[in-house]
């Protein structure tokens, strides 16, 4: 074998092993997916809700709890400055992500321990403690994540894990509202947290599997300076403010969907796992739509794009007034599965794909913290909302709300939206 021939059999072979790294490194975050799926969906939404009811909670406090994870995202900047300062991203990782979800499960355990009169504020307690905790997580991940995947196949990977993950999803969701509707009270709460419990211990042994990628630091070492050049982006901050002020509409009614079809339109575990499902399938086969337009338009074009649909399923809530029920409130979940999965997507692609590499962390942190502060005054004022309508007439507390949003949601979108979401 001549010397040409030993340097390519070489080449070769340095390729497929770091080919094969890769691969191995995306199937463990893809695979770390399905046990952060399955203990999540058991603890969020419609459970979420339900649970909040069950230990006796008010609209408002429900709108309060459904506002404090996005409240604790300001926490964020101060996690970007300092896993600068880390030597491994990884064990800090798994140590919060750890914390996070040991305590949100423990919320389960609240009505064996404290007195029925505190249950509420229990829940609060943990709930916000386990969200501090995700917040350092959420950044850690975020960054590792983006540096695990190849800026050439992200689009493609990150279409595959969503679609993989969110059937699982489904399928959680519709089985843990059968298990609600066939037991229902603390036997069916209790069935589902010991799921949790499985699950939220089997997704942080994985963690313990994820490489410990090279981290690209930023070239600032203070904090001002750093946290100064996402603010001086002024592309990306406009962009960003405008996506703050569309949450915070977005957020005044669609956290509280549940709360209307439990407790005001008497629907059950099981229709509204199905309703939740149906708007979970056509999401996921939106992401192959919006995936294949992504690599044609840019992501802020289609951002724009996923505006109006999300409106409409908003404004499509009037419709029960002259259609059966049913009928409006999944064909309502189907067009918002498809709006607000292109949104997610594109605006996840934003960040990680229009930012400069090295100040990734800070300018993620920004954008999670404004427009956590926009998705946290959403509920709070829906749920206060809600409210001071309890003795409005019965159609404005089912719908009335949701057509005001929807109008103003299509307002903000062709008078803002189609100026600052446009192509430079």
């Amino acid at each position: 074998m001549n010397n040409m021939e030993t340097k390519h059999t070489v080449t070769s072979s340095k390729r497929v092993r770091k080919t094969s790294v890769h691969r191995r490194n995306l199937r463990i975050a893809t695979w770390e997916g399905v046990p952060s799926t399955i203990f999540q969906v058991l603890l969020q939404g419609q459970f979420l809700t339900g649970f909040l009811l069950y230990l006796g909670a008010t609209s408002s406090q429900i709108g309060f709890v459904l506002a404090l994870t996005t409240l604790v995202n300001v926490m964020q900047i101060g996690v970007a400055f300092l896993i600068q300062k880390l030597p491994s991203r990884k064990w800090a990782m798994v140590t919060f992500i750890g914390l996070h979800r040991i305590l949100w499960s423990s919320t389960g355990l609240i009505p064996f321990i404290f007195p029925k009169e505190y249950w509420v504020m229990a829940f609060i307690a943990l709930y916000t403690t386990a969200f501090i905790a995700n917040t350092a997580g959420g950044v850690l991940w975020s960054s590792v994540i983006s540096d695990l995947v190849p800026a050439r196949v992200r689009g493609r990977y990150f279409g595959i894990r969503n679609t993989f993950l969110n059937a699982l999803g489904s399928l959680v969701m519709y089985g843990g509202g059968i298990v609600l509707d066939r037991y229902p009270g603390s036997h069916g709460f209790l069935i589902l947290y010991i799921v949790v419990w499985i699950f939220a211990i089997s997704n942080v042994v994985v963690f313990f599997f994820y490489p410990d990628v090279p981290f690209e630091k930023s070239e600032e070492h203070k904090f001002l300076p750093m946290f100064k050049k996402p603010l001086k982006d002024t592309l990306f901050m406009k962009s960003t403010l405008f996506l703050a002020a569309w949450l915070l509409l977005q957020n005044l009614t669609v956290p509280l969907y549940s709360y209307v079809m439990l407790q005001l339109l008497h629907i059950n575990y099981e229709t509204l796992s199905l309703l939740n499902v149906s708007q979970t399938l056509f999401m996921m086969a939106s992401f192959y739509v919006w995936g294949n337009l992504n690599a044609k338009y840019s992501n802020k074009r289609l951002l724009f794009y996923t505006l109006p649909i999300i409106a409409l399923s908003s404004l499509m809530w009037g419709l029960l007034s002259v259609l059966p029920m049913l009928l409006v409130l999944f064909a309502a979940h189907i067009v918002f599965g498809v709006g607000v999965g292109g949104f997610n997507q594109l605006a996840f692609n934003f960040i990680i794909g229009d930012t400069p590499k090295k100040e990734r962390p800070m300018y993620m942190a920004t954008y999670a913290a404004l427009t956590g502060l926009s998705s946290f005054f959403g509920p709070l004022i829906g749920g206060q909302l809600y409210e001071k309508i309890a003795h409005w007439p019965h159609w404005t507390q089912v719908y009335g709300m949701q057509l005001v949003v929807g109008t103003l949601m299509i307002a903000l979108a062709f008078l803002l939206g189609r100026r600052i979401l446009k192509d430079e």
